[in-house]
């Protein structure tokens, strides 16, 4: 009898692009990826940061390099990936949240939630789409959502807006370059503890009601987003796209 074979979860020959790579998710995300034989860029603002992580990789044996890059420089942005591309997997994953009720929230608030987590993913994805169509290669694009982009939560009103962008974007972007061989999928995580966290969880009340809605009675770690992101990025997942991997501990099952 002759058996089907398990598709690979290694990346080997792969070169992976992942933003605001400097620390948290981003960081973990480049470091699974190389941990699983891929050349990964790291990109984010910060110069120190990601040239720290990019040495720490390389240390663990990993392929990984840094690039000053900010997204928000549409234009900038878009000509540092098409020379440095093209790139087989994205990992679309700079953000950032401005949490307070509705009836604060200011212009400024709004364009800085929405324009970081909306505007500048759209446009990371399209350079690396483009450099890909042009290569004529497959990849895989891997967006970084939220179970905020599934369900509403108090005081987030910019930050679901723009993860609920997401994944209407990535619905798109899954049908626009399925004919490219590029894939397209989100990865939607619920409280990950990270740097830019971790200041929310020293509201007692506010941690307590997040771990009442997580069922496995615990906060995310970034680890448990690696073995999502590695998986999205190769062949193991090759039949997937314009979808969601929900990561929330069951946040959204009720």
């Amino acid at each position: 009898m002759s058996l089907p074979e398990t598709p690979s979860f290694r990346l080997d020959g792969r070169r992976a692009l992942v933003t605001g790579a400097g620390r948290g998710i981003g960081l973990g995300c480049a470091a699974a990826l190389a941990a699983a034989g891929a050349e990964v860029t790291l990109a984010a603002r910060s110069a120190n940061e990601i040239e720290a992580a990019a040495e720490a990789i390389r240390e663990a044996g990993g392929q990984a390099r840094a690039l000053v890059l900010d997204v928000s420089d549409i234009a900038g942005a878009a000509a540092k990936i098409a020379e440095g591309g093209p790139f087989d997997v994205l990992v679309n994953n700079a953000g950032t949240n401005r949490p307070k009720p509705v009836w604060e929230v200011a212009e400024a608030d709004y364009d800085a939630v929405l324009d970081l987590n909306l505007k500048s993913a759209f446009f990371v994805a399209q350079a690396v789409a483009k450099g890909l169509i042009a290569a004529g290669k497959p990849g895989s694009l891997i967006h970084m959502s939220s179970q905020m982009g599934q369900v509403g939560g108090p005081n987030r009103s910019l930050y679901c807006a723009s993860k609920w962008g997401i994944e209407g974007l990535n619905k798109v972007l899954a049908l626009d370059l399925a004919p490219h061989r590029i894939r397209s999928n989100t990865i939607a995580p619920t409280f990950i503890e990270t740097p830019m966290t971790k200041p929310f969880f020293n509201d007692k009340a506010f941690l307590e009601h997040v771990l009442s809605k997580i069922k496995l009675g615990r906060l995310g770690q970034v680890e448990d987003l690696m073995g999502a992101v590695v998986f999205l990025a190769g062949p193991a997942s090759a039949m997937m796209t314009g979808t969601t991997l929900t990561v929330d501990g069951g946040w959204t099952a009720d």
